[in-house]
């Protein structure tokens, strides 16, 4: 055995060896420009996962964390191989353990308390330490105003301002001050998905973004631009080994606060990855009350890889908080398919029926019967009203047109569970799955974003296209608070809807309202205690010259007023379908019940991201919009006078005056 523990503590090596990286709880972190880890007011934790350069790395970052809490640092144990190499280590709180007992006459008082908190970190294959067992909790009180008494944080006081090593161009040093602390994985033997599935523009055999000259620059200001206009904008980047820029993940001031409100359901789009454009931006999307598109996360990914999709979705994932979505939609990708199942391994995954329904030209169009197979793989996927209808409807395509072996239609029956609609009723979609022919999500930045557009068009529009998505919603929250709808029924839950329900949201709704008159008997079946089940008839238009009578059970539990339709369209829109409306209209219920109306639809949700004007433009009662707005302020003061010596010193004489009498 060639390992020593220096404190004590024995080494058990497969300790550490079996380990495994919870996807949810994996953090990053990155590095000012001084070199030193940044702190906010939040600082995130330690978690297992996180990788640092170097073990003195390890133990600033905890410090760091520390000094936040109010709780002191001590190194419990350290191990080295035979060759003097450090390998594992194990940093604990300054109150652990218990001193020894002193046969002085008047020992000093114990001040420590056994306290548990600590991390303990290994040297890994890729020569980075990363974090393999973390315990959080301390068994006494900590104060972040107390952390100056400990002589670990005295010490990090003193060298704060290390440098990290940099090398290369005035570009490459630049990006590399920025990393730290990463997210990465080990490798776990993935390999990229087939050639032919999945491509675009990125440079695969050097791991690094494929930028062109000014590229990096152009990032950089964007990155500084867009903080110097909000403090709280969040962005990390990703380095490889030779200290390229490999991956990187922004987020603006809004989007944490809104996933908050709207993170239920999101999409991860890689249109730009698919159709090969300049960009290759990978966009986290989700729907706000008004059913338009919002922006909750953007990256740039250099390859298409898990190692490198998992690292773009763990910094979203740090970013908001460790906290994922109930439901994730993506692209047909196995890379994606198996970052998603690392990183978010409690969310439901489906897969675009949009971006699949895209891929049938390209897929089928070289068949003999085109036209014919085409119309019967619609059928099936969008007017297959239960399971036994699609799987018959699919075996009688594959039969019809002998099909048993073509690979793609292989591989989407294998997913079947993920894209076809009928499959997908009990998972909730907000909208955000399309379940009608010629539907699509749209992306925020459709406008201002297409194949041809360079780096740098993309990051100096960026400002205008966010002022845009916000103005969108601003508008339509003054329209729904302001407009009265038009009824079109004397039922009061219309009225009731119309005074709750955007006005986006209520017109969808008004459709289900108008196709009541489409069902034309209902009937009832089945009683059994409170839970009642009657079957609604509707005339549906199934084709341009095909209609058809279908037949829709609905069941109601008067105990718990629910009310569930097999149609799915709750799960799928967030508001109910014509066929239970016409079960709560013959049963006399002249209100919705509370649970079917939805606050992700409501026109009176109050968001902590939208300002309540008062003066200047800001919300004046908020502490964080007061913070922000002054912070603006005085850095356009600062810019100013820094221009000259006369500058800084009337600059400086005004500060002190303004401080003074804000004091006073």
């Amino acid at each position: 055995m060639d390992e020593v523990s220096l404190n004590g503590e024995a080494a058990y090596d497969d300790e550490a060896e079996g380990f495994e990286i919870d996807g949810e709880c994996a953090m990053t972190e990155y590095v000012g420009q001084t070199g030193n880890v940044l702190l906010g007011e939040n600082p995130l934790p330690p978690a297992v996962g996180m990788e640092f350069e170097s073990y003195d790395d390890v133990y600033y970052f905890y410090n760091c964390y520390a000094k936040q809490q109010g709780f002191g640092v001590r190194v419990s144990n350290t191990w080295y191989r035979k060759s003097k190499e450090r390998y594992r280590g194990k940093l604990s709180c300054s109150s652990a353990g218990f001193k020894k007992r002193s046969e002085a006459s008047r020992p000093r008082p114990e001040t420590r308390t056994g306290c548990p908190a600590m991390v303990k970190f290994r040297l890994m294959e890729n020569k980075r330490w990363r974090i393999i067992e973390v315990e959080l909790e301390h068994n006494h009180l900590t104060s972040s105003t107390s952390s100056k008494f400990y002589k670990s944080h005295r010490i990090m006081d003193l060298g704060s301002k290390r440098p990290l090593p940099i090398d290369g161009s005035e570009e490459v040093r630049k990006i590399r001050l920025f990393r730290t602390v990463v997210i990465d994985t080990e490798d776990n033997g993935f390999s990229s998905f087939d050639e032919g599935d999945f491509r675009n523009n990125i440079d695969q055999s050097d791991d690094k973004l494929n930028l062109k000259q000014g590229d990096t620059q152009e990032m950089l200001d964007f990155f500084t631009r867009m903080q110097l206009g909000s403090p709280s904008f969040f962005y990390v980047m990703d380095i490889n080994e030779k200290g390229c820029l490999r991956n990187t993940f922004w987020a603006e001031t809004r989007s944490r606060p809104a996933y908050g409100y709207f993170g239920d359901v999101i999409f991860i789009d890689t249109t730009t990855l698919i159709e090969k454009y300049e960009v290759p931006l990978v966009l986290f999307t989700g729907v706000n009350h008004h059913a338009q598109p919002m922006s909750l996360g953007c990256g740039l990914v250099s390859s298409q890889t898990v190692e490198s999709f998992t690292w773009l979705f763990r910094a979203w994932l740090t970013y908001m908080v460790g906290r994922p979505p109930q439901t994730v939609i993506t692209s047909q990708c196995k890379a994606l398919q198996n970052a998603i199942s690392e990183v978010f391994p409690r969310a439901f995954h489906c897969l675009s029926l949009t971006n699949i329904m895209k891929k049938v030209p390209s897929e089928l169009g070289r068949l003999e019967e085109y036209d014919a197979i085409r119309k019967a793989f619609t059928r099936a996927v969008y007017h297959s009203s239960r399971v036994d209808e699609f799987e018959a409807a699919w075996e009688e395509m594959v039969q019809s047109y002998r099909l048993m072996d073509h690979k793609w239609l292989q591989m989407l029956y294998e997913d079947r569970k993920r894209w076809i609609p009928v499959y997908l009723k009990e998972v909730f979609l907000a909208g955000m799955f399309t379940v009608k022919e010629n539907e699509r999500l749209t992306s925020p930045f459709e406008e201002y974003l297409s194949p041809h557009t360079s780096l740098k068009q993309f990051f100096s529009s960026y400002d205008r296209a966010l002022l845009e998505i916000n103005q969108r919603e601003t508008i339509s929250d003054l329209e729904s608070k302001n407009s009265n709808s038009m009824l079109k029924s004397r039922f009061y839950f219309e009225l009731q809807l119309s005074r709750l329900y955007t006005n986006c949201i209520f017109k969808k709704f008004q459709d289900e309202i108008e196709g009541m008159y489409t069902c034309y008997s209902i009937r009832q079946m089945n009683i059994d205690g409170s839970i009642v089940t009657y079957i609604v008839k509707e005339d549906i238009q199934v084709e341009e010259n095909w209609r058809e009578t279908r037949d829709f059970k609905v069941t109601y539990n008067a105990s718990d007023a629910e009310v569930l339709c097999a149609c799915g369209l709750f799960n799928f829109r967030g508001y109910l379908c014509r066929h239970a409306l016409s079960v709560i209209n013959q049963i006399g219920l002249e209100e919705i019940p509370p649970r079917y109306i939805l606050a992700r639809w409501r026109k009176d949700i109050n968001r902590s991201y939208i300002f309540n004007h008062g003066w200047n433009g800001i919300d004046v009662n908020n502490p964080v919009h007061r913070y922000d707005n002054l912070y603006k302020c005085a850095i356009k003061v600062v810019e100013e006078g820094r221009q000259s010596h006369d500058r800084y010193k009337f600059t400086s004489q005004s500060l002190d005056e303004i401080l003074n009498k804000v004091r006073i």
